[in-house]
């Protein structure tokens, strides 16, 4: 029987994120450490097996439409081409996604397209090998731009590109960044830094604004506000570039989600499935419900689907950021997944 994920106010949950692990390969400055942080035990993890069991009790059951795998790094995952094939095997199918950070993907993604993923986000902050090294900690910025296009060739497409802008150190691209997507028919989408680093030491008065991220890219470009109305449940603002087309002849766009300063719990249709097994209502959750130990104690399907369920119902209104009394989750991003 298929019921949905709805919550009191009448929102209903149809994408499931997927964290497949808290490791990265990388160490952004806006989410870890340098020095990295201490990984989740192996015994804590999902197996594959029970990663593809509340998949599928998601997807038969409780109406989720759309699987987006994430991380941590999910490329590190190991079995990520068979939960991908798992996952579009099943019946009615899933639309499948990946979020990365594109190293690895110029090898894994021949072996992804043909598992049946339809399509990647690459996260790429900036076009400069200087200040990659600078953000991320690594030198690895061709590894990104070759996964990029390896996805392109293998049909991942349209590529979507995550950029988060950090003054001073990488605000001043933001149009080099645009214009590279479009030449290269990447839908970039600019996000504004959240406060989910490990350190804790996000800050308002230093965080690019959409309105901020707006105006560097009026300087240079003419953009018109795509349909407000068909927007939906997305969470980018989409903008057309008035006479630029991508290479495919189709209108050039760009999108902002300002989850910050333009939040969209409203619309919200996600829900978060963590490396551990713990379903989070939000990226900023401060609570988690557990479906790890039920399911390794025998729960049926029908008694995990309850207890997804419930804990959809108690999601809050919205994330709370500009409330005086929000504090951070303690999970930092690596450990919830995008």
């Amino acid at each position: 029987m298929t019921s949905v994920l709805a919550d009191s106010y009448g929102r209903v949950a149809t994408d499931l994120r997927v964290s497949l692990t808290d490791r990265c390969n990388l160490r952004c400055t806006y989410c870890m450490p340098p020095e990295g942080l201490e990984w989740l035990p192996k015994a804590e993890l999902l197996t594959d097996d029970e990663l593809l069991r509340l998949i599928r009790i998601g997807t038969t059951r409780l109406g989720i439409e759309e699987i987006r795998f994430t991380g941590g790094e999910p490329l590190l995952r190991r079995g990520l081409p068979g939960l991908v094939a798992g996952s579009t095997a099943l019946t009615p199918r899933p639309h499948t996604a990946l979020t990365t950070n594109g190293i690895g993907l110029a090898r894994m993604a021949p072996a992804l397209a043909e598992a049946g993923l339809d399509r990647v986000n690459v996260s790429l902050d900036t076009l400069d090998p200087v200040v990659f090294e600078k953000l991320a900690r690594r030198r690895r910025l061709d590894d990104v731009l070759e996964g990029m296009a390896a996805a392109a060739r293998a049909g991942l497409t349209p590529v979507k590109v995550n950029a988060v802008l950090m003054r001073d150190v990488n605000d001043h691209e933001a149009a080099d960044l645009l214009r590279f997507c479009v030449e290269h028919g990447y839908e970039l989408r600019f996000i504004e830094q959240m406060p989910l680093d490990a350190q804790h030491g996000w800050r308002r008065d230093t965080m690019i604004t959409a309105d901020e991220i707006l105006t560097r890219l009026e300087a240079e470009f003419d953009l018109d506000p795509a349909d407000t109305e068909t927007r939906g449940s997305a969470p980018a603002e989409l903008f057309r570039l008035r006479g630029q087309c991508f290479p495919n002849g189709e209108p050039a766009t760009v999108g902002v989600i300002g989850s910050v300063t333009r939040p969209f719990c409203g619309a919200c249709d996600r829900v978060r499935l963590t490396a551990d097994g713990q379903i989070r209502n939000c990226l900023f959750a401060r609570e988690e419900s557990d479906l790890r130990t039920p399911l390794r104690e025998g729960a049926t399907d029908d008694e995990i689907a309850d207890r997804w369920r419930a804990a959809v119902m108690a999601k809050l209104p919205g994330h709370g950021i500009n409330d005086p009394s929000f504090l951070q989750p303690a999970r930092p991003m690596s450990a919830i997944g995008g």
